[in-house]
């Protein structure tokens, strides 16, 4: 098990190329246990990426780190049995029901007997989905069928759990239920790690990174990214921090081609 004085994410200079295009370039991270760390970035910037190489779904092509005390490079296997990863496409079987799914999964994780009896009743309270157990799974409204796929990812009791885009197109209700469900995790040490275009969400985070063109444009919280910006909305600060370094990028390249 991890340290509690150890961080949950420690990498350096952690790269991705396929062939001559970088997705992710020398990012160096450090996240602390029980934190939730909000990871920011437009469409194609890099941090599906960064999420797959840190769950040891992508090998790096570069750099060197510790996920959940394993090392990215060679310990994949074990790393996966301590994290939970939520992602943006739905993973499980429209066709099974509720309960079918947490079992599923829950086996899959390694749980068996008692145990797996003991946390599907658990998931199933926390996710608020009792009443929906023998339903099959495409029968349930999306925000449902999101609580459910979180539920999955949690069965196991992960050491952190990544998030990409858990909210997206989801009601109201079911967005608060997620965040009170993220609070709850984070109180009880696990570690958050959350993708979202919701700027109202990321300021429940206890920092952000903004990623541009697969490097760390700005990192620091909420209230300390307004303040240095001096914009009084993440939304705000987002939109400048992305132009300005994009046409940073942009001077780079034109100094480099005259």
């Amino acid at each position: 098990m991890i340290s509690e004085r150890a961080p949950s994410i420690e990498i350096h200079d952690l790269t991705k190329r396929f062939g001559s295009f970088t997705a992710v370039d020398k990012l160096s991270l450090r996240v602390e246990r029980g934190e939730i760390f909000g990871f920011l970035g437009a469409n194609g910037a890099g941090k599906t990426t960064a999420i797959r190489m840190l769950c040891g779904l992508l090998q790096p092509s570069a750099g060197t780190g510790q996920v959940a005390g394993c090392d990215l490079l060679s310990e994949t296997e074990s790393l996966r049995g301590r994290i939970g990863y939520m992602s943006q496409k739905f993973a499980l079987y429209p066709d099974f029901t509720v309960e079918m799914n947490l079992r599923l999964y829950g086996g899959l994780y390694g749980l068996r007997g008692a145990l797996l009896e003991e946390r599907v009743r658990e998931i199933a309270a926390r996710m608020r989905l009792e009443p929906l157990l023998a339903r099959r799974t495409d029968s349930i409204p999306w925000g449902w069928q999101q609580r459910l796929n979180l539920g999955c990812a949690l069965l196991h009791h992960p050491q952190i759990v990544f998030l990409d885009e858990p909210t997206a197109s989801v009601d109201p209700v079911s967005r608060r239920h997620f965040w009170d469900v993220i609070a709850e995790l984070a109180q009880e040490g696990t570690t958050i790690f959350v993708t979202s275009h919701y700027m109202d969400e990321v300021e429940y985070c206890g920092r952000v990174a903004i990623l541009v063109a697969g490097r760390i444009a700005a990192l620091d919280t909420p209230a300390g990214l307004k303040r240095a910006s001096g914009f009084a909305t993440l939304g705000e600060v987002f939109l400048d921090v992305v132009e300005k370094a994009e046409n940073a990028e942009k001077r780079n390249r034109a100094g480099r081609s005259a």
